[in-house]
């Protein structure tokens, strides 16, 4: 179950990035799609290479991408933890203690 979670959660990472990229090559940011993948990619999980730059007029767009790739990541730990202590029943309910 554990793989399956962790499966869907890069699956749906990966359209996210894959969405960024798409608008970056239909709004005329970048050139191709493999290079705005590759960029949205490296955004997305704020990396940052710094080898492909966005334009000036979409540097602010860039940032909001690397904020969304953040926060995603952060609620998809968050849900992951969620899962696994429910499947393990690692909580203060379940052990019979009061705490």
């Amino acid at each position: 179950m554990l793989v399956r979670i962790a499966a869907w959660t890069l699956l749906l990472h990966l359209i996210e990035i894959l969405v960024w990229a798409f608008l970056y090559v239909w709004r005329g940011a970048m050139p191709d799609f493999t290079t705005s993948a590759y960029f949205s990619a490296v955004t997305y999980t704020t990396t940052g290479y710094g080898d492909l730059v966005l334009p000036k007029e979409w540097r602010l767009v860039g940032g909001v991408e690397a904020l969304t790739g953040i926060l995603m990541c952060g609620l998809s730990t968050g849900l992951f933890f969620a899962v696994f202590t429910d499947v393990f029943g690692i909580n203060r309910r379940s052990s019979g203690r009061n705490l």
